[in-house]
């Protein structure tokens, strides 16, 4: 970043969340990144400041070592004259342009942005809902999102599909991303939103106008003709290119997950993705999880999520234990890095994967951390940026993969990397409860009607048999 003041006429607005403010920089592949807090929670300048060092420190020290330094950009923190609330403002790369480049290419780009979500069922034995061992954690929110109007309906989509590793199922989540998107899935062209949901009012998603903006890419000669043929073909060009981009490693530095080493644990599949069930009608096995590359991205985030190795239900009391103890130590808090540093001694605890509680504050706080991280991991946002192979480039810089018709330079980076505050715990504890518990009275008590009409139709089927 120069000195000096901004230049108003160079930024324009990008985009925001519940959290930040994000504007643009209408040459440069860079972003300003503005912290948002509730009126009742004005913070001072030194905390603003101390607040966005942290989100530095963590994704550098914490995030980069686990996902790899290709695809986490923690950004640097500006302190020039750039707001008159704070002052402060982080600078980050553009995400929805190819990291490749320092200044907006006149190449067109498409970015698609997906919120993949927690990509594993529970294989903690403190679970006590039996149901949490079967179905995930997003399939049974969607009844909950639906039933509070939060959604218009209940998405096909199931994290479990993606995260298998398996073509087919990747191919199903996708679709259903694309057809239900949800906050889940986003596309951008040339840095511009042209497709996803922001809420239950959005209209419903017009695949046919996105495959107008999409077939130039895929299909740069344009052969084919209109119609929902066409569509179809678009949208399945894109869902192969994602999924390839996905299953790529591309990343050769040193990452944390090698050290983690936690294999699959618990079901590989969910009993309520809309695949398994489809499967399961027709007398099929599901297909066995091909398992992800390990030096993919959904891999290495999959492995941070499974940092929650005690559940929510487990993991509530010994947060509630580690509250106990700053209730009597206050000036403790500090001491035990809750809000920070997030440095290398931090990262370094988080490695500690025994489950063995041996009843200290030690053990009760490593286990809270490893839960803020894991979810983390379990939010963010995975951004794909595809930009089409110009014929005489050399392609030792930048990934390619292929579509039918066409090439694509890409590159993939992880977003929403802030760690999870410390005082949500309680929230989640609440949350996880109203969910399960939202679900087992409609969505099961719905399926044990179903099962026992079926079997009291047999009952009452008498065969009567007659002399001839």
């Amino acid at each position: 970043m120069e000195e000096g003041k901004m230049d108003e006429n160079e930024w324009g607005y990008h985009g925001e969340g519940n959290k930040s403010l994000v504007v643009a920089h209408a040459q440069r592949c860079v972003v300003l990144r503005f912290l948002k807090f509730p009126p009742n929670r004005k913070k001072t300048s030194e905390e603003i400041f101390q607040h966005l060092q942290n989100i530095v420190d963590f994704g550098k020290n914490v995030m980069k070592e686990f996902l790899g330094e290709n695809y986490v950009h923690c950004g640097s923190r500006c302190d020039k004259d750039l707001d008159t609330l704070s002052g402060y403002a982080m600078c980050l790369p553009n995400l929805t342009r190819l990291q490749t480049y320092r200044f907006a290419e006149h190449r067109p780009i498409l970015c698609v942005e997906i919120k993949p979500k927690c990509g594993f069922i529970p294989f903690s034995s403190d679970v006590t809902h039996e149901m949490k061992h079967k179905v995930c954690r997003y399939c049974m929110h969607q009844h909950l999102k639906v039933a509070t109007g939060k959604w218009r309906q209940i998405s096909r989509y199931c994290p479990l599909d993606l995260y298998s590793g398996n073509k087919q199922r990747m191919h199903f989540a996708l679709k259903s991303l694309l057809q239900e998107a949800q906050n889940n899935l986003k596309i951008f062209k040339n840095g511009e939103l042209i497709y996803g949901c922001k809420d239950a009012r959005s209209p419903v998603a017009d695949w046919s106008e996105l495959a107008h903006h999409l077939k130039p890419f895929f299909f740069p000669s344009n052969g084919l003709a209109s119609g929902p043929h066409c569509t179809r073909a678009v949208i399945r060009e894109l869902v192969h290119v994602i999924t390839r981009v996905l299953l790529s490693g591309s990343d050769k530095g040193r990452a944390g997950t090698l050290r983690l080493g936690l294999g699959p644990q618990g079901p590989r599949v969910c009993e309520a993705s809309p695949f398994s069930r489809s499967l399961r009608c027709q007398g099929k096995n599901t297909p066995e999880r091909s398992g992800l590359p390990k030096g993919c991205l959904l891999y290495k985030t999959l492995q941070v999520q499974m940092l929650d190795l005690l559940d929510i239900e487990g993991l509530y009391p010994l947060y509630s234990r580690v509250e106990r103890y700053l209730e009597e130590f206050p000036e403790e808090r500090k001491t035990l890095q809750i809000d920070g540093p997030y440095d290398e001694a931090f990262y370094q605890k988080l490695l500690d994967l025994s489950t063995e509680d041996d009843g200290t504050v030690a053990f009760a706080l490593t286990k809270v951390q490893q839960y803020r991280v894991a979810m983390t991991a379990k939010d963010c946002s995975i951004m794909i940026a595809l930009s089409p192979c110009l014929q005489d480039a050399s392609s030792d810089q930048t990934p390619v993969v292929p579509s039918s018709r066409s090439r694509f330079a890409f590159s993939v980076s992880v977003l929403d990397l802030d760690l999870k505050p410390y005082e949500s715990i309680p929230h989640q504890y609440k949350l996880d409860g109203k969910i399960v518990n939202y679900y087992s009275k409609t969505v099961c008590a719905k399926d044990n009607a179903v099962m026992s009409t079926r079997f009291k139709e047999s009952e009452d089927c008498t065969l009567v048999l007659h002399k001839v």
